[in-house]
């Protein structure tokens, strides 16, 4: 029976994230954490004879969520061309998770046509001694896999 190492579990700090904004790089080394997901649309398949009800994905969604320092003027700068021209702000963003101490390797991530849900304009917080932070939700319209995890 195979079992799980300790050593191969991946630590969450060790990765990278990039935004590809107007043909630049961004890293992305004010984020703290980032998690993205796409969820199947299915629909319900009910025949005579049969009890149990099926399932058919009929297509899908991506959706994501980040928690950022609030430092970087990027995502604002966007919100505030949109507001000007009335073109919306779509951008890649590149996820890798690396942890050395893993033999699972490395996996990166691209989620294409990224397209922030809300945005933060001003923050301040007299009552929190932490460093101000925003939590940012996304969707994105699709994705690759560049490069999978080791079978372990």
């Amino acid at each position: 029976m195979k079992e799980i190492s300790s050593m191969d579990t991946l630590s969450g700090k060790e990765g990278r994230a990039y935004a590809k904004i107007n043909g630049n790089n961004e890293e992305m080394f004010y984020a703290r954490s980032i998690n993205a997901k796409v969820e199947k649309s299915k629909g319900q398949v009910k025949a005579i004879g049969k009890r149990m009800v099926g399932h058919k994905t009929t297509g899908a969604e991506g959706t994501g969520s980040m928690t950022i320092y609030y430092l970087s003027p990027m995502f604002r700068e966007q919100l505030a061309e949109w507001k000007r021209t009335g073109v919306d702000a779509y951008f890649d963003m590149v996820i890798e998770n690396s942890d050395p101490a893993s033999s699972a390797g490395t996996q990166t991530i691209l989620l294409s046509d990224v397209n922030l849900d809300s945005t933060v304009l001003a923050m301040l917080d007299g009552d929190s001694d932490d460093p101000l932070q925003e939590d940012v939700d996304f969707t994105f319209e699709d994705f690759e896999i560049l490069s999978a995890f080791n079978k372990i």
